[in-house]
């Protein structure tokens, strides 16, 4: 192996090590934004309140829990997902919505992961990477739109009367909120990445293709090189051989001597029949 071929295979090898690095933790950190987006979907920390507001409770999408007085600190819970004109909002349903659908990409795109094993791995790649970036939208506006709902009625008797769409009054964000807006960074960087380690695969099996094209033709060159150098001297020596038999076979039909002259690459005899 010449020292140009031994160093793209060792680079070749490094390139396929580090691309296989990378992606396995992409893939980890794919599942742990999954958990993130499940979370923040389901948890109703989104905001609450704080020393200032007249009473305890707390605020999600699609989930509230609010207490009966300053000092009882018994919650009341109350929506569901499933009952969706229980939301108190029609912000908060769009955002319950939004959210709901950047879980089922995610989910999707960890069950898209099984197809590393049956198509193209830059497919695979540049596919989850859309959902992904999908994912991270449905996330921006699940996040924008959901302080639209704070001036509901439920949200100002706990918050207050100076609570209106996107001011919160005495009550503060929860960290379910500060965890969306997270995951919208950490969706982004996901995409970006995955993206990146398609176009890398692609770039792989094309250096692969032109190596193998190559290797190809160092074997059938060299081959067709050596037919083309000894073709006109066997051709040369066929047709001395074809008109010797010819000349015997007429001599011996005859029944006379027949010279003839038998011809090499070297020299030149005459014998005779």
């Amino acid at each position: 192996m010449l020292p140009s071929q031994e160093a793209a295979k060792i680079y070749h090898d490094n390139y396929m090590r580090n691309s296989r690095a990378i992606g396995v933790l992409w893939a980890i950190f794919t599942i742990c934004f999954a958990i993130i987006n499940v979370v923040v979907f389901i948890q109703p920390y989104w905001i609450g309140d704080s020393v200032s507001t007249p009473q305890v409770g707390y605020f999600g999408l699609f989930h509230q829990c609010v207490g009966r007085g300053p000092h009882n600190r018994e919650l009341t819970c109350t929506g569901s997902f499933a009952e969706f004109s229980s939301i108190p909002s029609g912000a908060f349903k769009a955002a319950s919505v939004f959210v709901f659908l950047s879980m089922v990409l995610i989910l999707g795109c960890i069950a898209c992961m099984a197809l590393f094993f049956f198509c193209n791995t830059a497919t695979v790649y540049k596919t989850c990477a859309w959902m992904q970036l999908l994912c991270a939208v449905c996330l921006v506006l699940g996040c924008i739109i959901f302080p639209d709902g704070w001036d509901a009625e439920v949200v100002r008797d706990l918050c207050g009367e100076e609570t209106g769409k996107y001011t919160l009054g005495n009550c503060s964000v929860r960290w379910s909120y500060i965890l969306a807006i997270i995951g919208i960074l950490d969706a982004l960087i996901l995409s970006f990445l995955a993206f990146v380690l398609g176009n890398r695969q692609n770039n792989m099996f094309l250096e692969e293709r032109k190596a193998d094209n190559n290797k190809g033709e160092g074997w059938i060159r060299p081959k067709q090189d050596c037919i083309s150098e000894r073709a006109p001297f066997s051709l040369h020596n066929a047709l001395l051989l074809t008109r010797t038999h010819w000349v015997l076979a007429k001599s011996s039909s005859v029944g006379n001597r027949v010279p003839f002259q038998t011809q090499t690459s070297n020299d030149q005899n005459t014998s005779y029949l």
